[in-house]
This record gives structure tokens, sequence and C-alpha cells, in this order.
């Protein structure tokens, strides 16, 4: 069966990448209010390309902001659905002195097509759609039942996607959720990522007197917010890099053999971290490689202390007002909600005398997690290893795509990220590309993975 797909794909790839190269010419910035009529015009050539592949039930459906183009086909009965979420908009292409060639203006250079939205995300959401024309054109029928869920808002934090999917829930259910908007380890090196931080962000601010004292008159008699809030932001952490909260770890689910063993072949050099930082160690929790404590390990970073006089020189007060930034980095299945509760408890325990100390909670994103031992992950990693000759490493993200895990929550189903782009295609950077080579092992391994989901249901 993956014969005449490939024979197809093969045929129509020089047109397929034309239109690629159309998609990639239309300025869709999600960020930018003087972009909205591109928006718009992309959201419909979206709609358009996935009509001409043989998609039905097309709609652009509004959103609060920018709108979700959605599709579907659904004529396998028995088989499994699949939900496949995208998006149309990109990163501002700005420092535009630092492309080469125009950003909405893509072009082939050694086998790599350059543009804004390359990698990031529309060359990789096209292999999709191309792959669904290819079973319409050779077979008349896809081997499962899809849907597509395309928003225009992924670079500006899917601002209105969550209240999206919990309202349309019933029409997005799918058995399972799959997306490319991620990396391979490398050149003919597939990667499953499975896991994804989650995030919780908060500003801790200590008042102390009404205003600003002169040093002199109250300095030793009165308590300094900076000093206070210094004692309190040292009390976050143990000698061994611990956060020493009570409760933080609670919930954290511990890496299995199994994980820690895959964890080894993509772990970096950390002497050549090291060096690279320019830092004379590394530092961190006891017992965990780089690798784990940056990915699977949750934290607790103070991004920024402020407080009394900036300027030049110095304004020997005491000032009235001290703050500092925090985001957490949480793994599954830490909720951001309890984990602020812990810290603010745990703040409220301190001696800080003197002093009023309050938490503005301001960021708050669930951590992601699908096992490598999941049916659907199983079958993705058999179709990499048929397309690519090997078996897909396992990595997970210290960062943090939130609506992932809205998707996999609310839709109750595994999310399976297959990643097509290679490291250095400078996604949010000028120069983007996308390395052709993965267009048609792209759109094989996703035949692949298809056919061998319909073949689990049999």
């Amino acid at each position: 069966m993956i014969e005449p797909i490939k024979a197809y794909l093969d045929e129509q790839k020089d047109q397929h990448i034309e239109e690629l190269m159309q998609f990639l010419r239309i300025p869709s910035i999600s960020a930018v209010a003087e972009h909205q009529p591109d928006m718009l015009r992309c959201a419909e050539w979206t709609a358009q390309s996935l009509k001409q592949a043989g998609l039905e039930h097309i709609e652009i459906m509004p959103t609060g902001g920018h709108p979700v183009v959605y599709a579907d086909w659904l004529h396998a009965p028995g088989k499994p659905t699949v939900l496949i979420y995208g998006h149309y908009d990109v990163q501002p292409a700005e420092p535009l002195e630092l492309w080469e060639t125009p950003p909405f203006d893509p072009v082939i250079r050694d086998g790599k097509l350059f543009g804004r939205g390359s990698t990031d995300d529309k060359g990789q959401l096209l292999l999709y759609v191309k792959t669904v024309e290819a079973f319409l054109r050779t077979h008349g029928s896809l081997p499962v039942n899809l849907k597509f869920c395309i928003e225009g808002e992924e670079e500006i934090a899917s601002k209105h996607l969550p209240a999206f999917v919990e309202k349309y829930q019933d029409k997005l259910q799918a058995d399972a959720i799959t997306l490319s908007d991620t990396q391979m380890h490398g050149p003919g090196k597939p990667a499953l990522m499975y896991g994804l931080r989650g995030l919780a962000g908060f500003e801790i601010t200590v008042d102390g007197a009404n205003s600003d004292l002169h040093s002199g008159l109250f300095g030793g008699a009165v308590q300094n917010p900076i000093h206070a809030l210094s004692k309190l932001l040292s009390t976050f952490h143990d000698d061994e890099g611990q956060v020493a909260v009570k409760g933080f770890y609670d919930r954290v689910i511990e890496l299995s053999d199994k994980e820690r063993e895959a964890f080894k072949l993509v772990e970096p050099d950390e002497n050549k971290v090291r060096t690279d930082l320019q830092v004379d160690s590394l530092y961190g929790e006891k017992g965990f490689s780089f690798y784990e404590q940056t990915t699977s390990r949750p934290t607790l970073e103070i991004t920024s202390v402020a407080g009394g006089f900036q300027g030049e020189g110095i304004k020997p007060i005491i000032p009235n007002r001290a703050t500092a930034k925090v985001a957490c980095r949480l793994v599954a299945a830490q909720v951001p909600e309890e984990i602020m509760d812990a810290i603010e408890t745990h703040i409220h325990a301190q001696s800080l005398p003197g002093v009023k100390v309050t938490l503005d909670r301001q960021l708050r994103g669930n951590p992601f997690i699908t096992h490598i031992d999941e049916p659907v992950m199983v079958a993705a990693a058999e179709a990499y290893e048929d397309t690519y000759g090997v078996w897909p490493v396992y990595t997970r993200s210290g960062g943090s795509i939130p609506i992932i895990e809205v998707l996999g929550r609310v839709l109750d189903a595994p999310v399976v990220l297959l990643g097509f782009g290679l490291p250095g295609e400078n996604l949010h950077a000028p120069n983007e590309h996308f390395h052709l080579m993965n267009w048609s092992k792209g759109t094989e391994t996703i035949s692949r993975f298809w056919m061998k989901l319909a073949a689990m249901s049999n």
C-alpha cells in the first residue's frame, strides 16, 4: 500500500513544494495588528489547500482572535480517529537586514527551502495535507479517520484556543492527537518528544514603610524590604540545589530505568556545556544528569530582583518596596496552582518582621507527557524506523507548549509529536529554512504511522 503513495508524492513533489512556497509568501504574522488581512488570507489559503486535498466539512471558525481552520474525513468505520494540530501563523521576520533573501520570498538553496514559516510550522503542517492528497488520489480512501485543527495564534501563546477546544470538544474528539512542530535529533536521526515542562510564574512583593526612608535616620531600626526579600529567596533552595518548599516534589513522576537509559543517547557533553557557557562548574540537583535536570526535573528560578534606587551613584535610603519574579518549570504530574499554593505557604511560614509579603500569580501551564510505551507512541516509533532505518531517540523538552497539554487533557487522548525539522533551521530567527530531504521522509513516515494505527484496530 505504501509504494503507490510514495510514487505519487515523488511525482508531485515539485508541485507540492511550489504550493508550500505560495503558503510561505503570505506574511501571516499573528503578533502584528497590521497583518490582520494577511492572517485571514492565510486561513483562506489553508482551507482551500485542505479542500484540494480531498478533505470535507471545511470551516474557517471564529475565535476571540485569529480564526481556526477545521476539516475532516470520517469514512473509515471501525478505525481510529486522529486529530492533526498545526498553526498557520508565523513569527515576525525582524531583523530583516540579517536575512540573506527576503523572508516572504522563499527560495531553495543547497536542498533547503528558506522563508519565514518554512519549518515552523507551514512546511511541517503541509506534510499532512499532501499525505491526505496522496492517499485519496491513489486509494480513494484514508486508513484512519482524520480531523484537522489549524490555529492562527500559536506564536502568541494560543490565546484563544483553550476556550475553543473546550467549546468544540465533541467536534474535535479523537483517539489520538498528532502534530509536527518539533525537531529531529539530527540528520537521519528521528526523535519522539514525549514530554514538555509546565510553568508557574509569579511576582513576590515585599512592602516595608510607607515611603523610602533616609538610611542615616532610620537605618538599623526599620526593616529593609531588600534584606527581607534576600532572606526569603535564600530559603527556596537547600545547599544541594533542591527546592526546599514543602510538597514541591510530591506529584513528580520519577523517571523509569528505560527512560534514563534512553536519555543517555541524547545527553550533551557536560564539559562542553560548561565550556560553552564559560562557567567553572554546573550546578543542580544531585543524582541527576544535566539532561535530566533540564527536561524531567522541576525547577524554581528567580528571574529578576528589583528594589531601591537604580540610577547612577548611590542613594542612601531604605527602600519601601522590593520585588522578585519567579518562574517554576513543572513536570508531570505537577499542578501549577498547587505549586503556587505550596510556595505561598512557605513564604508566610518565614519570619520576616516589619514587612508585608504578597504573591501575584501570573503564569500557569500544565506539563505534558505521553509515555513512550503508549501504543500510539510505539506505532510512531515503528513508522520512523521503517522510513529512516533507525529507531527514534526519546526526548523531553525543558520548555513549555501549554496548548499540547490542553488538547490531550480536554480530548482525553494521547499526543504524539512527530518532528521533521532539524536543529539549526533558525526557527524564530533570520534565514529560517527547512531541509527538503525531510519532505519525502516526512510524508512517508506519516503514511506509515496512519497505516499502523489502522492495523491496531484489526
